[in-house]
C-alpha cells in the first residue's frame, strides 16, 4: 500500500495520496495541499487518482480542492452530507464502503471536532482528521462542532477500539497507532483512569473555569481541557486559557 503525505507549512495540515500499488487508481484524502509534491509522486508512480476524500469541511484541509481538480478534474469528491463545500460531487455517508483502485475504504463517523467528521479506515491504517493526533485531541471549539461528550466518545469508542497495530495517519502532522494512543496521549490516559484529573483555577475563553488537562498540541503548543462552573467539559486551544 502506497501512503504519501504533504504538508502545508502555515497550518500543518496533512493531505494524503494512498493507492494500492503502482499503476492503479488512488485517491487523495483531504486537499490542504501543498499538491505539487503528491502530483509529481502520482507522476512516478503511475497513480490516477479518481477520489478526493474529505474528512471535513474546514479550510485548512480542502483549501487546494480546486487544484486537485484542475490535475484530476473526473475525480469524485465525496463528504459526510453536513460537511460538503464548493466542488463536492457526493456524498460519503457512516459505515459506507468504497472500493478504490483494489482498496477498501469505510467511512467511520467520528463527531466532535465537526458534526459530520469521517475517519476513514483503510487497509489497517486510520486517517483520523482532527479527531485524533499523536499525542492530543482535536477541540471542539471550531465551526461545526459539537460536544466533548461526542469527541471523547468518538475517540474512546470508535477508533481507539480498532486493533492497537492500527496506523493513525491524522489531518496534523505526525502518524501514530492506536496501542501508542492508548498508552502515551495524556488525554486518553485520564478518560481511561490512568491519571488523575487535575483541578487547578484558571480562565479560559474569558471565563472561570477548571483546567482538567494541560496537553501538548500537534503544533508544539497546548491543548486545555476545562470544566465550567456548571460540571460541562469543553477542549479549547492552550492560548485561550490564562493559568
Amino acid at each position: 500500500m502506497i501512503v504519501e503525505r504533504s504538508m502545508n507549512d502555515p497550518w500543518l495540515t496533512n493531505t494524503y495520496l494512498v493507492a494500492a500499488g503502482p499503476n492503479t487508481d488512488a485517491f487523495l484524502v483531504d486537499a490542504g495541499g501543498p499538491m505539487e509534491p503528491l502530483f509529481a509522486k502520482a507522476d512516478e508512480l503511475g497513480l490516477n487518482v479518481t477520489h478526493i476524500l474529505l474528512t471535513h469541511h474546514h479550510q485548512d484541509h480542502i483549501v487546494e480542492l480546486g487544484t486537485a481538480l484542475e490535475r484530476w478534474p473526473d475525480a469524485q469528491v465525496l463528504a459526510h452530507p453536513e460537511e460538503r463545500v464548493p466542488g463536492t460531487t457526493g456524498d460519503l455517508h457512516p459505515g459506507d464502503e468504497l472500493t478504490i483502485g483494489g482498496l477498501t475504504v469505510k467511512a467511520l463517523h467520528t463527531p466532535g471536532h465537526t458534526s459530520g467528521m469521517l475517519n476513514l479506515l483503510v487497509d489497517g491504517q486510520l486517517f483520523t482528521g482532527d479527531t485524533l493526533f499523536k499525542g492530543s485531541v482535536g477541540g471542539v471549539r471550531a465551526p461545526g462542532s459539537t460536544s466533548f461528550e461526542d469527541i471523547r466518545r468518538s475517540i474512546l469508542d470508535v477508533i481507539l477500539t480498532l486493533p492497537p497495530e492500527t496506523v493513525i495517519r491524522p489531518g496534523h502532522t505526525d502518524p501514530s497507532t492506536v496501542a501508542d494512543e492508548l498508552e502515551h496521549n495524556p488525554f486518553v490516559r485520564v478518560w481511561r483512569g490512568v491519571d488523575e484529573e487535575g483541578a487547578e483555577p484558571c480562565t479560559a475563553l474569558g471565563e472561570p473555569a477548571t483546567l482538567v488537562l494541560w496537553g501538548p498540541d500537534y503544533d508544539g503548543g497546548h491543548k486545555a481541557w476545562v470544566r465550567w462552573p456548571d460540571g460541562s467539559d469543553d477542549i479549547v486551544g492552550g492560548s485561550r486559557v490564562d493559568r
